[in-house]
């Protein structure tokens, strides 16, 4: 039987006795199409220059994206998301899109609204995406700029955001907070919720360069909010603080210390999703750059890194007393931004505990404690 079809793209089809086999069922992916970027935002963790050509010629190509794409399809995937960088700097976007909604994918975008022109709203109404994903990194010139660090940011990201919402494209907002721009956090959020009443987010947890470059990774620990004030830009939003009120059996628990298991990975990378990197590199999550936790999909399958290389990724242990002492025990674990994957990205290693990330939890567990009282 043939899968029905929508304006000549085939919708995609539940996968159902995979799910009834495995509880680890590939759902979705994140694709970065490309790491090039219009921006040069101070706390971003992966971009390069728009004109990088040595990036550019390193990026996947269309067939490679397609093929790549494909595969995740025939496992069971459901949904990908197109990120970056900046993914509408691919000159090829469109052939992208259309190649990978023809595999039956439901697709989502992540973009920083500055290249949306006429063109793109008539192709995303033609071939509607499941929602598209802005960030808005100020509510004002001075600020969005300063962030970006290009002139005239602001006002494209403005005209391509008016485009999107002017013609019901499915839009969700969200925005980072960071030392450049927390003093005007109230009227983004403001500015976000006015154009898109359902969905908004905001997210102080600023992760380090998947490069390592030590210049950039400065800029960005410079631009960290501190314990206290995330703990405070979180109980300035009553859904967000009564949601972290209403879990705290499931976030702080007492049980933990009696753990005896060594097992890094308690959180869901690999579980439903993975991450592909412009050059084909395969993650269990988009921010796994470990070497032990990587895979080059250029010179294996996508089967054989979903069936058979994440699941000796999520066995790993570890030894180290550190961690095992003190991470692995710790009752308010999971208020913390402590996972492998950041871990790595901040020391080198996936099992040494992080001092800024013990921190935020111990501020985050003090304010649930004193909000339950």
């Amino acid at each position: 039987m043939n899968p029905p079809i929508v304006k000549g793209i085939p919708l995609p089809e539940f996968n159902l006795w995979k799910r009834i086999r495995n509880k680890r069922v590939l759902t979705n992916f994140d694709f970065e199409i490309t790491d090039r970027c219009n921006n040069n935002c101070r706390h971003c963790y992966i971009n390069v220059p728009a004109g990088d050509s040595v990036a550019k010629k390193k990026e996947l190509s269309a067939d490679e994206i397609e093929r790549m794409a494909g595969e995740a399809a025939s496992l069971g995937a459901l949904w990908c998301t197109l990120t970056g960088g900046e993914p509408l700097l691919r000159e090829d976007f469109f052939d992208i899109y259309l190649r990978l909604k023809k595999r039956g994918l439901l697709l989502s975008l992540f973009t920083n609204a500055t290249l949306i022109t006429n063109e793109h709203i008539r192709f995303f109404k033609k071939y509607p995406p499941r929602d598209i994903e802005v960030t808005v990194y100020g509510a004002t010139l001075e600020t969005y700029e300063k962030v970006t660090r290009r002139k005239g940011a602001f006002g494209a990201f403005a005209r391509g955001l008016d485009l999107l919402l002017k013609h019901k494209i499915p839009v969700r907002l969200k925005a980072m907070a960071l030392r450049s721009n927390i003093h005007e956090m109230q009227e983004i959020i403001r500015f976000c919720q006015e154009r898109t009443k359902d969905f908004f987010r905001f997210d102080p947890f600023l992760h380090l360069r998947f490069d390592g470059d030590p210049k950039r990774n400065k800029e960005i620990i410079s631009e960290r909010l501190s314990p206290s004030e995330i703990v405070d830009l979180e109980r300035s939003d009553p859904a967000r603080f009564r949601g972290l009120l209403e879990n705290c059996e499931r976030l702080i628990v007492q049980s933990y210390s009696k753990k005896t298991c060594r097992h890094l990975f308690y959180c869901g990378a690999g579980n439903s999703g993975f991450a592909m990197s412009s050059q084909g590199i395969f993650r269990l999550c988009s921010s796994l750059w470990h070497p032990d936790c990587i895979y080059d999909l250029k010179t294996g399958t996508l089967r054989e890194a979903w069936l058979n290389f994440v699941p000796r990724v999520r066995k790993k242990e570890s030894d180290r007393k550190q961690f095992v002492k003190k991470c692995l025990v710790c009752p308010i674990i999971n208020l913390c931004l402590w996972c492998p994957a950041h871990a790595h990205l901040e020391t080198g290693g996936i099992d040494i505990p992080v001092d800024y990330f013990c921190q935020v939890a111990q501020a985050r567990a003090e304010a649930l404690r004193k909000a339950a009282t």
